[in-house]
This record gives structure tokens, sequence and C-alpha cells, in this order.
């Protein structure tokens, strides 16, 4: 999402960007990247790389690209769990080409919490796991 400029009140809009499909495909086990991929796959790339990008962090992305999860860390549970629910969602929806994200449960232990969820994408449905330190 870009700004689209200052509004009479200073806020800014806020326009949603199409993302392209086809991309290079990325190996994140061997750390490799070759070939390309298209479709649901390419989606699926694309939500991981969302969830594994720390939002401010890096000059090249957005602001509005990532999640912010760092400051999660040695947080009770009781608040942990919601608020990575509401910024999975928020951090997904700021793609056109997810049309929501449902489906949550957790599994946590004294450092990690796991996430699993659905998103829902033009592409079809993806079933996701996130795991987030604690």
């Amino acid at each position: 999402m870009t700004p689209m400029g200052e509004t009479a009140t200073n806020i800014y809009a806020v326009k949603k960007m199409e993302m392209p499909s086809l991309t290079y495909r990325a190996n994140w086990d061997k750390e490799e990247i070759y070939g390309a991929v298209d479709g649901i796959e390419a989606m699926k790339q694309a939500i991981y790389k969302i969830l594994f990008t720390e939002r401010y962090r890096y000059v090249i992305y957005d602001w509005n690209y990532g999640i912010e999860l760092e400051d999660l860390m040695g947080r009770s549970i009781s608040y942990v769990i919601p608020e990575v629910k509401k910024r999975i969602v928020d951090a997904l929806l700021a793609d056109r080409r997810i049309d929501s994200v449902y489906d949550f449960a957790f599994r946590y232990t004294k450092t990690t919490l796991l996430v699993t969820f659905t998103a829902k994408t033009t592409m079809g449905e993806i079933f996701l796991e996130k795991v987030v330190r604690i």
C-alpha cells in the first residue's frame, strides 16, 4: 500500500497495490533461489515472505510490508496470542490478493508459539503455519 497524498486533516489515504504472481522460486530450507513459480505456489511464497520480514527494518520495503513480531518477546502468552493473530491479519490483508485470514490455532512452549491458520487468496485457500519466538 502506498500513500495517496495528504488530506485536509493531515491523514493519508492508502491505496492497495496489485502484486504480480510470477516470481523467482525460493527454497527456504536450502537457502536457494532458482527458476520461477506462479499461481498458488507464488502466493504461498509471498505470504511466507511477508511473515518473515520484520516491518520497518529494511528500507527497501514500504512501511506497510512485513509484520512486527520482535517486540512480543518476553511478553505474557495471554497478550501475545491475540496480538499475533491481529498482526498476521493486518500484515496479510495489505496484499490485495488476500481476501481473508481465519481458522487460527495456537500451541506454545516457554519460548515459542506455533500459529496455524488459513488464508483465502485470489489463487485459492492456503494452510499456513508460523513460529513466533516469545
